[in-house]
């Protein structure tokens, strides 16, 4: 392997750990925010997903990168207590859709006052631009994976490189 393979493969390694972390990061603030309102970051993530128009199952999983198995459990939930419903879908009789109920968009509300802080505490400590262009290029990075895993193999292109996995 040459000198720039390695430094182009330790430059994926060192933005996937980042996003991981980040990750982690994003998952305990956003639990943090949740809690008042009675409810977890996933929930407060699915219930997110489907403020501005009901959604199936299926089409929450995939703006979120997750799978449709895990969003139809936390979906299920919601349900049963009552901050969403399941709405018929006029463009799949088998697939509902699910939307908000007036208690699941109060919940969210709740949310709001904290989030909004916790906006405006980051952006006084990255700035302003430097945040906006942060969510840029996350969202291009993701725009970019979905690109290069979206092909016929739906993986890493290549062969192995014989060493270990890396992220």
């Amino acid at each position: 392997m040459s000198r720039a393979e390695r430094e182009l493969q330790d430059l994926l390694s060192r933005t996937a750990l980042g996003v991981f972390r980040l990750n982690g990061q994003f998952l305990g603030v956003s639990e943090k925010l949740a809690r008042p309102a009675g409810i977890t970051a996933a929930w407060w993530q699915v219930l997110g997903a489907v403020l501005s128009e009901p959604l199936p199952v299926s089409g929450i999983a995939r703006a979120m990168g997750i799978t449709r198995q895990s969003v139809q459990r936390i979906a299920d939930l919601l349900v049963h207590e009552g901050l969403a419903e399941y709405r018929p879908n006029p463009a799949h009789r088998r697939s509902k859709l699910l939307a908000p109920t007036q208690v699941g968009r109060g919940t969210i509300a709740r949310i709001e006052p904290g989030h909004a802080e916790f906006a405006t505490r980051l952006a006084a400590e990255l700035g302003v631009e430097a945040f906006t262009e942060t969510a840029r290029v996350l969202e291009r990075l993701s725009e970019a994976l979905d690109s290069l895993t979206a092909g016929p193999s739906g993986g890493a292109a290549g062969g192995s490189s014989g060493g270990p996995a890396r992220p």
